[in-house]
C-alpha cells in the first residue's frame, strides 16, 4: 500500500524536492542531478522502475558531450565576445547615434537599431546591455531625455540578443525540442525583425505625442560635418538607395541562378532572399567607400564614410553567417565557426587583436558553454528519473482538462514560462521546462492550424516560447537585463564632462518603470506570433511526409514493375526479404530508447 501510494505520487514529490534543494541556494546543475539521483535510487528500491533501466543514463550522457549542435554555442559565444570587446558596439552606437540625432527620438532609435545589430553578433544579453548603459545613457541623459524612456530602451534592446538569429536560446530550443537549428532561426527571424519595427514605432510615437521626452541632439553634438557645414546625410542617402537598388535587383534574379546552380526542385525560401540580397547590398556599399577613400573622388560625405566603414563589415559578416545557414551550404555549428573567425578577422583589421583580448574571451567562452553543458546534463538525470516514472503522461493529464484545448494549452504554458521568467534565468526553464511540455505540444499542436506539419509546429512553439523568454530579462525583481543597467548606471550625482551640469543619479525605480512599456510591447509580440502562426512558418519548407503504407507502396512499386516484366527478374531468384518490424527500425534510430522501454516491459511482466 505504501509502495503504491509512493508510487502514486512519485513525480509531484520530484518537483516538491527539487524547489527544496533550490531554495537552499545550491547550484541549479548539481540540485537537479542530484535530485534525479537520489530519487532514482527512492524509486529503484520501492520497485517503481528496474534498476537495469539506469543503464542507459551513461549512455545519454556521452550522447550530450558528442551533441554536434551545442557547438554552435562557444562558437557564437566567442564571435559575440571578440566583437564587443574590440570596440564594435561603442563604434556602432557613436556612428548611428549622428545618423539619427539630428530628428526627436534619435538617440533611441539609433540604440534599438544597435541593440539588434549587437543581438545578431553578440547573442548575448549582457554585453549588449552593459556596453549601451556605459555609451548610451550618459548622453539620453545629458541632452534631456525621460529617464524612464532611456532606461527602458536600452534594457529592452538589449533582450532582443533572445530574438534575433542567432540567438543562443533558439540554439537551446531546437536542441530541447528536437529540431533544426536552421529552421527555428528562419521561423525567428520575422517576428524579431517585427519586435525592433515595434519598438521603433513605440519610440516615433512617443516624439510625435510627448516630444519633451526624446529630444533632438543640438547641432554642436554632430561629429560628421562636412568643410561647408552641411551634415553629410544626403550623401548617406544617395548611398543607401545605390545599394538598395543593387539589393533589390538581386533579389528580383536570385531564386532563377540560386535553382539552376543548386539544381532545386523547390522555389528559394523568403528568408534566404532578403539575407543574400542584403549580403550583396552592404558588399557594394563597402566596395564604393573603400574606391572613393582611394581614388580621393569625394563623392561621400564624412558621415556617410564613417557609417559604411562601421557598420558594413559586422553586417556582411552576420547576412554572410546566417545566408549560408539558410541556403543549407553550412550548419548552425560550421556557421558559427565562420562567424568566429570572421570577428578574429575584424579585430585584427581594426588593429585591437591582441593577447589580453583573446584571453578574456577564450575565457569567457569556456566558462558559459561549462555553465550550459553542465546544465544540460543536470537536467538529463532529472528528466531521465522523471520520464522512468512516466512523468511525461501524468504532464500530459494536468493539460487534459484545461478549457479551450490546445489554445488553453498555449495560453497556459505562456502564463507558466512568464511567471516563471521572473524569478529564474532563461537556460534553467529551456533545460528543466521544456522537455516536460514538448511532448504534450508534439501531440496536440500539430492539429491545432489546418495545414501545419509536426515540424512546424514545434518550430512555431519555440519561437513562442523564446519570444516569451525575452519578457524574463525586463520583468521584475529578477529582470537581468534591469540588473545589468542598474551595475553601471550611476548611483551617484555626477558633473557631465560636456555640458558641466550636474546630472542626477538613476535610481532604481526608474529603471523598473522603464521595462513596463516593453514589456507590453513584448507580450503583444508573442500574442501575434500565436494568432498568426505564418509568422513563424511562412518560412519553413514543408518537408513532405509519408505514412507507413506510402512507404511500403513505394517499396513494393519495383516489385510490382518486375512482376509485370518478368525478364528483369531472370538475374535474381530472391524472396522477398518480410519488413522489418517498426520496433526494430525504431530501436535502431535510437537504442537507449530501445533499452529503456525493455527494461520497463520485464517490470511490468509477472
Amino acid at each position: 500500500m505504501q509502495t503504491t501510494l509512493l508510487a502514486q505520487q512519485f513525480v509531484p514529490l520530484m518537483f516538491i524536492t527539487l524547489f527544496i534543494v533550490l531554495l537552499t541556494g545550491f547550484p541549479v546543475a548539481f540540485g537537479l542531478a542530484a535530485t534525479g539521483l537520489a530519487l532514482g535510487f527512492v524509486g529503484i528500491e520501492a520497485g517503481i522502475f528496474p534498476a537495469a533501466l539506469f543503464q542507459a543514463l551513461p549512455l545519454r550522457i556521452f550522447g550530450i558531450m558528442q551533441n554536434d549542435t551545442l557547438l554552435a554555442i562557444p562558437f557564437f559565444t566567442f564571435m559575440g565576445i571578440i566583437l564587443e570587446r574590440s570596440g564594435m558596439a561603442e563604434d556602432l552606437l557613436e556612428t548611428v547615434g549622428q545618423v539619427f540625432g539630428p530628428v526627436r527620438g534619435g538617440v533611441a532609435i539609433a540604440v534599438i537599431l544597435v541593440g539588434a545589430l549587437l543581438a545578431a553578433t553578440t547573442g548575448v544579453v549582457a554585453a549588449a546591455v552593459i556596453s549601451m548603459g556605459l555609451i548610451s545613457l550618459p548622453v539620453m541623459l545629458r541632452y534631456g531625455y525621460s529617464r524612464t524612456i532611456a532606461t527602458g530602451t536600452i534594457t529592452a534592446s538589449g533582450t532582443l540578443a533572445q530574438a534575433i538569429p542567432p540567438s543562443l536560446v533558439l540554439i537551446v530550443l531546437a536542441d530541447q525540442l528536437g529540431r533544426s537549428v536552421g529552421d527555428m532561426y528562419s521561423g525567428a527571424l520575422i517576428p524579431g525583425l517585427l519586435l525592433v519595427g515595434l519598438y521603433i514605432s513605440f519610440i516615433v510615437a512617443v516624439a510625435i505625442f510627448k516630444p519633451a521626452m526624446v529630444p533632438a541632439l543640438p547641432p554642436e553634438a554632430l561629429l560628421y560635418k562636412e568643410d561647408n557645414g552641411a551634415s553629410g546625410h544626403k550623401s548617406l542617402l544617395a548611398l543607401v538607395l545605390v545599394c538598395a537598388g543593387v539589393g533589390y535587383a538581386w533579389a528580383q534574379v536570385h531564386d532563377g541562378l540560386l535553382t539552376k546552380w543548386l539544381e532545386r526542385a523547390t522555389p528559394s525560401a523568403g528568408d534566404e532572399i532578403v539575407i543574400l540580397s542584403l549580403t550583396l547590398a552592404s558588399l557594394t556599399g563597402l566596395a564604393l567607400a573603400i574606391i572613393n577613400r582611394v581614388s580621393k573622388l569625394g563623392l561621400l560625405s564624412k558621415l556617410a564614410e564613417q557609417v559604411t566603414f562601421v557598420l558594413m563589415p559586422p553586417l556582411i559578416l552576420i547576412f554572410l553567417v546566417l545566408g549560408t545557414i539558410f541556403l543549407g551550404v553550412a550548419t548552425p555549428t560550421e556557421g558559427g565557426a565562420m562567424g568566429a573567425l570572421g570577428a578574429l578577422i575584424l579585430a585584427f583589421g581594426k588593429k585591437r587583436l591582441d593577447t589580453p583580448l583573446l584571453k578574456q574571451a577564450l575565457e569567457n567562452t569556456a566558462k558559459l558553454a561549462s555553465f550550459v553543458l553542465f546544465i544540460l546534463i543536470g537536467s538529463t538525470v532529472f528528466s531521465f528519473t522523471f520520464n522512468a516514472a512516466d512523468g511525461h503522461i501524468w504532464v500530459e493529464h494536468l493539460f487534459d482538462k484545461i478549457p479551450g484545448g490546445a489554445w488553453g494549452f498555449l495560453v497556459v504554458v505562456n502564463i507558466l514560462v512568464f511567471i516563471l521568467g521572473c524569478f529564474i534565468d532563461f537556460f534553467e526553464i529551456a533545460f528543466i521546462v521544456i522537455p516536460l511540455l514538448a511532448p504534450v505540444a508534439e501531440k496536440i499542436l500539430p492539429g491545432l492550424v489546418p495545414g501545419m506539419t509536426p515540424d512546424q509546429a514545434m518550430i512555431w512553439f519555440g519561437v513562442i516560447i523564446a519570444m516569451n523568454l525575452q519578457t524574463s530579462f525586463l520583468t521584475p525583481p529578477f529582470g537581468f537585463a534591469l540588473f545589468y543597467l542598474r551595475s553601471v548606471a550611476a548611483k551617484f550625482d555626477y558633473k557631465d564632462r560636456v555640458t558641466g551640469k550636474l546630472i542626477p543619479s538613476v535610481k532604481t525605480i526608474e529603471i523598473y518603470k522603464g521595462s513596463i512599456a516593453f514589456i507590453i510591447l513584448q507580450l503583444i509580440m508573442v500574442v501575434a506570433v500565436i494568432a498568426f502562426p505564418t509568422l513563424v512558418t511562412g518560412g519553413i519548407e514543408k518537408a513532405e511526409s509519408l505514412s507507413a503504407d506510402q512507404i511500403m507502396e513505394q517499396l513494393d512499386a519495383p516489385k510490382a514493375e518486375e512482376a509485370a516484366d518478368p525478364l528483369a527478374g531472370m538475374d535474381t531468384g530472391a524472396k522477398d526479404a518480410p519488413a522489418a518490424p517498426a520496433a526494430d527500425a525504431a530501436a535502431e534510430e535510437d537504442p537507449m530508447k530501445a533499452l529503456e522501454d525493455a527494461a520497463k516491459d520485464a517490470a511490468k511482466k509477472p
